[in-house]
């Protein structure tokens, strides 16, 4: 990972500076390292660590790896939780780590697809004031309206084409809102106009998975035209529109699209689980830092989410050192 990023990622992410590794160009790096660590602890855990009964999949991390399931009978002795698994899927740059894991991109090659979006994403969002809101909504909230709203504020204050639009949905009654730093202060202020429950500041530079990402969708294109992709060996769900990736050229479209179309995160949990009614759900693994994806899988399938585990690269040693 060093060679490819020209820093040492490992001391960045063990030593900080925290403010460093917060910035976009080196936290999208160590996501998709970080996620695919875990993915290799995963391999190596013993079998009754990795699952109930025999049935294993793989998960992502906060912004991190696959989401997804492998299956076999309960009561069968425990098989490689990775070689069985059936389906994945990344939220955001964890898409990359995602098809790493599927066989679809090779990791130095994906890593430094990574380092270009990341730079890319970084210079964008320093060339607009603007950032992200989580909102948790009531049933009669209107996402649509409410942007609507905001960006008329916008232009009110002499903003020309300004955005505030949905870039995530999560679960049920939970988006990100993204845009100009105005129209998401708009909305926080009005948030009881909009039936927002909650509508808190997210902690990153920009407004990502919107147009205001536009400037770094070149970029990362052309590293992606240079790069050999493979037909995924597994189901692989693509954020753009919650389906599964069908070929290589699908796979290059998609991850450039994705810079500037909302995250359907939520869709994509529907199409992973979707199965007959009475047919179990496989053991959903999430690797990488954090356990987000697992709160949002409770809030959109309680039954898969009981099938859930999270690991984490780090987690043994960071217990050790307390």
């Amino acid at each position: 990972a060093e060679k490819v990023l020209g820093y040492d990622l490992l001391s960045l992410c063990l030593e900080g500076p925290r403010d460093a590794l917060d910035r976009t160009q080196h936290c999208q790096p160590a996501v998709f390292v970080a996620s695919l660590a875990a993915v290799e602890k995963l391999n190596h855990l013993q079998p009754e660590v990795r699952g109930r009964g025999g049935r294993g999949g793989s998960g992502g991390g906060a912004s991190g790896l696959p989401c997804g399931a492998a299956e076999a009978p309960l009561g069968a002795v425990s098989p490689q939780v990775v070689e069985r698994c059936v389906a994945a899927a990344g939220y955001s740059v964890g898409e990359f780590a995602a098809l790493v894991f599927a066989g679809a991109l090779g990791f130095a090659e994906a890593l430094y697809a990574v380092k270009v979006r990341a730079e890319a994403m970084q210079k964008a969002s320093e060339a607009v004031p603007s950032g992200m809101l989580s909102v948790v909504g009531r049933r009669e909230a209107n996402y649509k309206f409410a942007c609507l709203e905001a960006r008329k504020h916008c232009e009110s204050l002499g903003i020309e084409n300004p955005v505030c639009t949905v870039s995530n949905y999560l679960f049920p009654d939970s988006r990100v809102i993204a845009g100009h730093l105005q129209a998401l202060e708009f909305l926080q202020e009005n948030a009881r106009k909009y039936y927002f429950k909650r509508a808190k500041m997210l902690p990153v530079s920009g407004a990502f998975h919107t147009r205001l990402m536009e400037p770094a969708v070149e970029p990362l294109a052309e590293v992606l035209k240079s790069i050999e992709i493979q037909k995924p060996l597994l189901c692989v769900y693509s954020n753009v529109d919650g389906k599964k990736y069908m070929h290589s050229k699908h796979i290059q479209k998609l991850l450039v699209k994705q810079v500037v179309s909302p995250v359907l995160w939520e869709q994509t949990m529907h199409s992973v689980y979707e199965r007959k009614q009475g047919t179990e759900f496989p053991y959903t693994y999430e690797v990488g830092p954090g356990n987000q994806l697992g709160a949002i899988l409770k809030q959109c399938n309680l039954k898969a989410w009981k099938q859930y585990k999270h690991v984490d690269a780090l987690e043994d040693e960071e217990a050790a050192e307390t």
